[in-house]
């Protein structure tokens, strides 16, 4: 009893934080299970709503209502906008959805900062309800019993709307079977609109009402939008009360667990995420096609499957396969396929090697080598233009492009699983963070020779990857981003937490500078560590190339465009991805190394979420397929982050967040699109590969599908 009594308030507070969380994840669990929407700026309107509701608070309940119409307000047309927003991308699946709203969510932090200032306001409640009471022998906040009050009352009343409404009955069609709710007279598309309003609305009321709980300040946003995903996954897609449950244990692992278990708590809520998410993944239906999870295929298409796989030899004027989740011979996975088991003739399609069609002059062709010289002429350009940086920059300059050089590789590392092995991922940065620690690791105990740091701290994050990689293979689609997402996160906690290794939230700095060959010199200046990144990224990314132009890519890439022939074919699927996440991790084990050279200071800042979302882009600028596209949006991100953001100083997150949304929009193949192709052109560097995303979900399965 002494023990319960000693932590009746922090497990009174849990329920109250969690009943927040609830009534914002609320909101998020019906704009991605119902609308189809994954929402990374769920945080932002959260935000909204506190900073409004901050902002008209003056100690009396008309201020408290007026700032809980006009946040609630501001909120839902915020939600109503992200559906136009949106509304573009609703065949490219949820990556590109991912992309935009975290480009929004930049945009909109910055603009609530401009509009606020960068301090936590301080919110007024009403003096009745800024007071004590007691409860079972203690006094407690009268405000959060009665926000409790209220959570309870607004999951009631959602659950009958849902449920006993005509409302939530078109809300519930929309997700299931939208052509009969077209057929029924009503319009899906408003109804996609009202529910990310509705969504948006309730965002703003939690952060109105939430304001004296979480205040509005800087980091509030993702802090809730992290938060809030982990209920949504821990309570699934279709029940207002699984999540409702969901968020008290959330809250109370993050009140009541940090009294009674505080070096566990960090870690228990993303590693609840993991494992929940890795059995939906054991226990559902094996995938057999890459991208947004669907159906699996029926027997019949399975028999068919089989037999065109009989018939594969046939010159490629025979009539086209059968369907089901093989494609059609002329289409680019299954000539990938065909390469990868040995089984296809030659590509008489016009296209070319490599998919550069009739876009380059016949005469280079006819030239000795002409077909290699095609290929490594993007490769040669870049490669003078890294080398001649040295000469035109400026040292600031110069630290930046070695900087660009270290997150360029980590963006290859996601080429290799988003655009090779179709694992697209947002938890690149686990490795990453690996190698970046291994290298200061070394440093501190006195081995400073570069190749010595990088070959260890590759080896150290392929070693990592192994042991995550079963957990990642065998998903799909979004249900991989949140598996990533949650290691990533998983991670950042350690680094946190590990003190004595990391330095914790404090970094690292101060330690040996790296030698560029045995017997050497540390380096310090700009020009050396520039030069030492330049070689390691250009080895790196040779061999990359050199692996990915191989049978061995070719197998990859079969297994992204057509992972059911493969399957068919008697190839092991799983080993190919995971041998792909390892060699993956190791890359970006080298990038982290690179970084930390460089930079010569590490901080959890470079190795967060938001590094991981930056990696992402990196590949979708460059064309998802594409190793040297990769390597130029890294630049560009860079640039944009660091040295045009310079001359418009406390704006980079304004800036990034546009070029999130520009490229989104403007590149949906990358730049290697521009060229034409399926996200090839001069720096892909797939045989034809398969589009970037994978196409999204028909409306169907988006409301049965639990990230």
């Amino acid at each position: 009893m002494d023990l319960l009594d000693a932590h009746l308030i922090p497990a009174v507070d849990g329920v109250a934080f969690g009943l927040l969380l609830f009534v914002v994840a609320a909101g998020l669990s019906l704009a991605f299970g119902t609308a189809g929407v994954l929402n990374l700026s769920h945080g932002t309107l959260y935000a909204i709503g506190a900073y409004t509701g901050a902002e008209l608070s003056d100690g009396t309940w008309g201020g408290l209502a007026l700032g809980l119409a006009a946040g609630t307000a501001a909120a839902c047309v915020a939600g109503a906008g992200l559906s136009a927003a949106t509304a573009p991308l609703a065949r490219r699946g949820h990556l590109a959805q991912a992309l935009l709203t975290f480009g929004l969510a930049l945009i909109g932090g910055d603009l609530l900062i401009q509009l606020f200032g960068a301090d936590e306001l301080p919110v007024r409640v009403p003096e009745a309800l800024d007071s004590s009471v007691m409860l079972l022998g203690h006094r407690y906040p009268a405000y959060r019993l009665c926000f409790i009050v209220m959570a309870v009352l607004l999951a009631a009343f959602g659950t009958w709307v849902l449920t006993r409404t005509r409302m939530g009955a078109a809300v519930r069609a929309a997700a299931d079977d939208p052509q009969m709710l077209a057929a029924t007279g009503h319009n899906p598309r408003a109804v996609h609109t009202g529910v990310l309003a509705a969504a948006g609305a309730l965002a703003g009321a939690a952060g109105v009402l939430g304001a004296p709980i979480i205040g509005p300040g800087p980091g509030t946003s993702e802090n809730v939008l992290m938060l809030s995903l982990v209920v949504v996954v821990l309570g699934g897609l279709r029940s207002l009360w699984a999540t409702f449950f969901a968020a008290v244990a959330v809250g109370e692992v993050q009140t009541l667990g940090v009294s009674l278990v505080p070096d566990l708590a960090p870690y228990l809520l993303f590693a609840a995420m993991a494992a929940v998410l890795i059995l939906r993944s054991r226990f559902a239906e094996p995938a057999t096609a890459h991208g947004p999870e669907g159906p699996a295929p029926d027997p019949v298409a399975r028999l068919r499957e089989h037999l065109a796989g009989r018939l594969r030899r046939r010159p490629r004027g025979t009539p086209a396969e059968a369907s089901g989740t093989a494609e059609a011979p002329g289409t680019p996975g299954a000539r990938d396929a065909d390469r990868a088991a040995g089984t296809a003739g030659p590509d008489r399609s016009g296209a070319g090697p490599r998919g550069y069609g009739n876009r380059v002059p016949k005469w280079i062709g006819r030239l000795p080598g002409g077909t290699a010289w095609r290929q490594a002429a993007p490769l040669l350009v870049l490669l003078v233009v890294l080398v001649s940086l040295p000469a035109l920059l400026d040292a600031y300059s110069i630290s930046l492009a070695g900087s660009a050089l270290a997150l360029g590789l980590l963006a290859v590392s996601v080429t290799i699983l988003t655009g090779y092995a179709g694992l697209p991922t947002l938890g690149q940065t686990a490795p990453f963070a690996v190698g970046a620690y291994a290298t200061v690791n070394l440093a501190e105990a006195g081995w400073t020779v570069g190749p010595v740091q990088i070959v260890l701290s590759a080896l150290a994050a392929a070693v990592f990857s192994a042991v995550v990689g079963p957990a990642v293979v065998r998903a799909r689609g979004t249900t991989v981003l949140m598996i990533t997402l949650a290691i990533g996160e998983l991670t950042g906690a350690v680094v946190n937490q590990l003190k004595s290794v990391t330095g914790g939230a404090d970094g690292l700095v101060g330690f040996p500078a790296t030698q560029a060959l045995w017997g050497g010199e540390g380096m310090v200046e700009e020009s050396e560590l520039y030069n030492y990144a330049l070689v390691v990224a250009v080895v790196a990314v040779a061999l990359t190339l050199l692996v990915l132009r191989s049978p061995a890519g070719k197998l990859l890439t079969g297994t992204r465009g057509a992972e059911a022939r493969m399957r068919a074919s008697g190839h092991p699927v799983g080993r190919y991805l995971l041998v792909a996440h390892v060699c993956a991790g190791a890359l970006a084990g080298v990038g982290g190394s690179l970084m930390v050279t460089v930079q010569q200071y590490l901080s959890p800042a470079d190795v967060g979420f938001e590094i991981a979302a930056f990696a992402l882009l990196a590949v979708v600028i460059g064309g998802t397929t594409s190793v040297i596209g990769a390597l130029l949006g890294a630049g560009l991100i860079v640039a944009t982050r660091d040295w045009v953001a310079g001359s418009w100083p406390g704006h980079g997150p304004l800036l990034l967040g546009v070029l999130f949304v520009a490229t989104v929009y403007v590149l949906p193949r990358g730049l290697a699109g521009l060229r034409g192709g399926s996200g090839g052109g001069p720096s892909s560097d797939a045989p034809r590969p398969p589009d970037q995303t994978p196409p999204s979900p028909t409306p169907s399965p988006a409301g049965k599908v639990s990230p």
